[in-house]
């Protein structure tokens, strides 16, 4: 007889399954040694079934967790025992870029597999040409780290010490990375100590049976909301700066298709595959799709294989959005991915125009400063900047968007455990686009180097603004300098002691016709430095 679960026992069950992954996170984060992670939170969590489908995951980075699932059908590839744990990077096996490290554990308390616990977490270092593995202007996979195609790291419960020794004599500051990898293993073992209890209370197929109906209710209630939407086909292009060797556009168009209750994306239009790592793999891509209809939806679906299963993403293989090897790929995870959003948020607003903001700052602003020397350091920050303007209310200032939301390392914690000192932290006035709503500010964040090092940004909306909807002006664009210089989005050089690494995040694009902005709106944002202004009252739009 199948199991029934009534609507009661549904919620029950699905916050169980939820707080299982937040609990990792929360062993994750706590047993970290760096920063990355234990201050930025730079990591993700989530518990999939036996049949390789995600069940629940915690709010975590969304560039991680909608590619989760292609590196667990990499690992079942692999026959997988109970007490198995598979090590997997490779952006072409269900990676997101080298840095990114997935672990993913059979769960088997009771010795037969019903499920995999997956964490991914941004490790500070895994080797290649530069400190942090995001050497800009990188043309291949080599130079970006040691690459990980999903190799066995703990068989039957006993950690395989010669591949943990591999790794480790391939990245710097092998301590920092030993005790975060070990960190990922207690999150692992946590959960299933989490599912062993769960078993235990409600036996093995009345948890199947919670499985799929978590499943379907998502999988239902995503069918409801795109019911909604106005069946079409709508379009939208935008391009990147460059790609680190040159500076030429790189072009990313996009076709959305809405029929019913299913969604097709599809990226036919976009750039060939780029020299440089401005390369996104197909499940960052599917990752970004992912997270613009969930936010154009109702956020509070649960976030599972029912609520992707509508959503269908396709790409030409050899493209900027789904390359083949061994193409460079870093800058792709954390840049390319938010220019995907930005394209399919323009798409859907042909449809929905009432649910799309206008574009938020479409950059992660990735920091990374580090010394070559044994026993050094490695320092990555992404920096937040102005969310665009929406239809009901002004965008957000100072905050991450698209495909991150980690926290920023607090300067007491970021002084102490570098040789860094933050110069300046504030929010940039004048940024945030003008409109009936406004957009949210950028910010300025200067840090100056107290040793030789190796800094690498990579950067975009240094020279196309993020763009105003419906009348809304754009937001400013952001810029680098680094001693005082003005350098390209792309950049990575050797810089002396004393040297100034200032970057200027850009703000969000406005919503609606400034001229509707209420007057005592404006007043407001003079009042809180939001804007300067003329004697007659008009924000200065010089953006610097």
């Amino acid at each position: 007889m199948t199991d029934t679960i009534d609507s009661v026992t549904l919620e029950v069950f699905r916050n169980q399954l939820e707080s299982i992954a937040e609990e990792m996170g929360q062993v994750l984060i706590r047993s970290a040694y760096s920063p990355n992670i234990k201050e930025r939170q730079d990591c993700s969590t989530a518990l999939f079934d036996a049949e390789g489908r995600i069940v629940a995951q915690a709010e975590h980075i969304p560039v991680h967790l909608g590619a989760m699932p292609d590196a667990v059908d990499a690992i079942q590839s692999h026959d997988p025992q109970p007490g198995d744990a598979y090590i997997l990077n490779d952006p072409f096996e269900g990676g997101t870029h080298l840095p990114d490290i997935t672990i993913i554990s059979t769960l088997a308390p009771r010795d037969e597999i019903v499920g995999y616990a997956v964490t991914r977490a941004h490790h500070a270092d895994v080797g290649g040409s530069t400190p942090g593995s995001m050497p800009a202007g990188a043309s291949e996979i080599y130079q970006e780290g040691i690459r990980l195609p999903g190799v066995r790291l703990r068989k039957a419960g006993t950690l395989n010490e010669d591949v943990m020794g591999l790794i480790l004599a391939n990245v710097r500051n092998q301590n920092e990375r030993k005790a975060d990898l070990r960190a990922q293993l207690a999150a692992h073992d946590r959960a299933e100590e989490r599912l062993a209890e769960l078993l235990d209370e409600h036996g093995e197929s009345r948890v199947s049976a919670a499985f799929d109906a978590v499943i379907d209710y998502s999988r239902k209630r995503m069918e409801t909301e795109l019911s909604a939407f106005p069946d079409g086909v709508y379009t939208a292009r935008d391009v990147l700066e460059g790609d680190g060797v040159t500076d030429d556009d790189i072009p990313i168009e996009t076709t959305v298709t809405v029929d019913g209750t299913t969604v097709g994306v599809d990226f036919e239009g976009t750039a060939p595959q780029c020299e440089g790592n401005m390369n996104a793999p197909l499940a960052v891509a599917k990752s970004a799709v992912y997270f613009v209809v969930r936010s154009i939806t109702n956020p509070e679906i649960p976030p599972n294989h029912g609520s992707y299963e509508a959503i269908e993403v396709t790409a030409p293989s050899g493209t900027v959005v789904n390359p083949e090897p061994p193409a460079a790929v870093v800058g792709g995870n954390v840049e390319t991915s938010q220019r995907i959003t930005d394209v399919v948020f323009t798409a859907f607003a042909k449809g929905v125009p009432e649910r799309v903001p206008a574009n938020s700052q479409g950059t992660m602003n990735n920091v990374i400063i580090g010394n070559r020397q044994d026993g050094g350091f490695t320092y990555y920050e992404t920096i937040a900047g102005g969310f665009g303007g929406r239809p009901t209310k002004d965008g957000m200032d100072g905050v991450q968007v698209g495909m991150t939301n980690t926290l920023n390392t607090p300067i007491e914690a970021l002084e102490s455990e570098y040789p860094l000192f933050v110069e300046e932290y504030s929010f940039r006035p004048d940024s945030g686009g003008d409109g009936a709503h406004r957009g949210g500010l950028g910010l300025t964040r200067a840090v100056t180097v107290e040793t030789d090092a190796v800094v690498s940004l990579l950067t975009e909306r240094r020279r196309h603004p993020p763009n105003g909807a419906a009348g809304g002006e754009p937001g400013a664009p952001g810029e680098n300098r680094i001693g005082g210089e003005k350098v390209p989005a792309k950049t990575t050089r050797e810089v002396t002691a004393g040297t100034t690494i200032e970057i200027r995040t850009p703000g969000g694009g406005g919503y609606g016709d400034p001229d509707e902005r209420p007057a005592e709106a404006r007043r407001r944002d003079r009042h809180n430095g939001k804007v300067t202004a003329d004697d007659d009252g008009v924000s200065d739009q010089s953006h610097e």
